[in-house]
């Protein structure tokens, strides 16, 4: 029967002990494929590579990238159909009922070979050199994938292409392109920068800007990531490491309110690179290039033991002492007369600690590193568990219409942005914007103008009373924008930060952030 019925809209999945529940939009209607004879269910209107990966086949690819738009042109994906005179790319075909793929059959093997050699006959022997060697996709899968031997020998050479200049944060070694377009759809779809294209055909073909300029994105360093060879790398810390040689630590970015989800990777306790980890209620796969670069004006000269004021030097002491000598000078005053003052970077989480440390021993008095920050707010302040009504970063994509308040998202948060352009591309976002205007990546209509989000989320605010008191003790949670009038002279100041900066010179005790 063609009538619809609600069981349709009930998704096959339950969770043991989670009641049931039903979705307001209709599920797209599952078909069965079989993948070297196992079979399949999946959505219609999924790719067959897609099916393929969900019996459990890993499928090369080099141009496909399940985040962008399908290209379909480094036909490496190819596996073999039933009764389909030759093999197809399985990245650009839909699945239909019924289909028979195979995946490893002598013709797939010899057709995988032969892609192989073409993407070789022209690339450069440069992996001793490379900065992608020992994570490159066209390494690994010509190990796999590729045949022994080559058959061309061209007496005139290889093709050489000249390098690009996109900017100072990615380095170009166009001769390594193979012309897979993930950089030019990242650029288009997802940065929202149509600065990105290819020129010339056949051999001539080469990746560029159009008109010989930079790439002008806060998102830009992300082709780096998605290049499958070591066409494009990072400028600033070329030739700094080998990606064996360094350990990755998993955290998250402070530098936005976004929190994306990033790695660090270190090699002893230097930190080489920042990479993003995927976190698709977040941040996708994808940092912004302050995220990925700012660790350089942070790695160097950083405060690695407590320090002590002695006359005006400071002297280094262990933990225990620091600890000793700060709990000493908070017993000396009243709760009232200690004050914490938290700078523009603090995450989240020592806020809160802060916030609960001071409130144990009676204080409220809170203030954050920026002019007024010691006022109570004019507006009024609410718990983020009053208003935040179960809201995502990902739900962006399910709205329909989208207010900004005096934000400019591209600049201040663009992860964010990237969620609101794939809305805008896709769904017909409807965007509207009360503040400056914003030169954003997406159409807007702009209604009006207007006048520490996380600090008041928690509550990180000083009471009426105690922003009348004078304090006697003071901390500095990466606090470096203070002045010094804002310290009274009788005050103990405790400064934590990660460098030695203008907070640690007004400070007794300096502990490492």
């Amino acid at each position: 029967s063609n009538q619809w019925t609600p069981q349709q809209c009930v998704p096959e999945f339950t969770f043991q002990g989670i009641r049931a529940f039903s979705l307001s939009i209709p599920r797209k209607q599952q078909v069965e494929v079989f993948v070297d004879g196992n079979p399949v269910k999946i959505e219609q209107g999924s790719a067959v590579i897609q099916a393929c990966e969900k019996a459990g086949y890993t499928i090369p690819r080099f141009c496909y990238h399940e985040r962008l738009s399908v290209a379909g042109n480094c036909r490496m994906c190819l596996v073999e159909l039933e009764r389909s005179p030759k093999p197809i790319a399985s990245c650009a075909m839909p699945v239909m009922p019924g289909m028979k793929i195979k995946t490893d059959t002598p013709l797939v093997k010899r057709a995988r070979e032969g892609v192989m050699e073409f993407l070789l006959a022209n690339h450069p022997l440069d992996c001793p050199i490379c900065d992608q060697g020992g994570e490159c996709d066209l390494q690994d899968q010509s190990i796999r994938y590729g045949s022994d031997r080559s058959r061309f020998h061209e007496v005139i050479g290889k093709r050489a292409v000249e390098d690009k200049d996109f900017g100072p944060l990615i380095k170009t070694s166009m001769n390594r392109c193979i012309h897979c377009t993930r950089c030019v759809r990242f650029a288009n779809e997802v940065a929202g920068v149509p600065e990105l294209g290819t020129t010339g055909r056949g051999s001539e073909m080469q990746i560029s800007t159009y008109i010989e300029s930079t790439l002008d994105s806060e998102m830009s360093a992300n082709v780096i990531d998605l290049c499958p060879v070591g066409a494009l790398t990072a400028k600033p810390y070329a030739f700094s490491y080998r990606s064996w040689e360094l350990k990755g630590t998993e955290t998250i970015d402070v530098l936005d309110a976004i929190g994306s989800n990033i790695r660090v990777d270190t090699r002893g306790v230097e930190v080489m690179r920042v990479l993003p980890r995927i976190n698709d209620e977040i941040n996708e796969e994808w940092i912004s290039d302050k995220t990925r670069f700012a660790f350089d004006g942070l790695k160097r000269q950083r405060l690695t033991t407590p320090l002590i004021r002695q006359g005006d030097k400071f002297i280094p002491i262990s933990w225990n002492e620091a600890l000793s000598c700060v709990a000493k000078e908070i017993h000396k005053v009243k709760g009232t007369e200690a004050k914490a003052i938290a700078g523009q970077l603090v995450d989240v989480e020592s806020l809160v600690a802060l916030k609960d440390l001071f409130n144990s021993f009676g204080s409220d008095n809170f203030a954050i590193d920026s002019p007024n920050g010691s006022k109570m707010p004019t507006h009024g302040v609410d718990f983020r568990s009053n208003y935040l009504l179960n809201s995502k970063i990902a739900g962006v994509e399910k709205a329909d219409v989208l207010l900004l308040v005096g934000t400019n998202p591209r600049h201040e948060g663009p992860i964010l942005n990237t969620r609101i352009l794939k809305s805008y591309l896709n769904n017909g976002l409807d965007v509207g914007l009360i503040g400056h205007t914003a030169d954003t990546t997406y159409e807007y209509d702009h209604i009006g103008a207007t006048s520490h989000p996380a600090a008041y989320d928690i509550g990180f605010i000083p009471s009426h009373a105690s922003s009348q008191t004078t304090p006697k003790f003071i901390y500095l949670l990466g606090a470096d924008e203070i002045r010094p009038h804002d310290i009274p002279k009788d005050a103990f100041v405790v400064y934590q930060g990660h460098h030695g900066d203008v907070g640690a010179h007004y400070a007794d005790i300096v502990l490492p952030g």
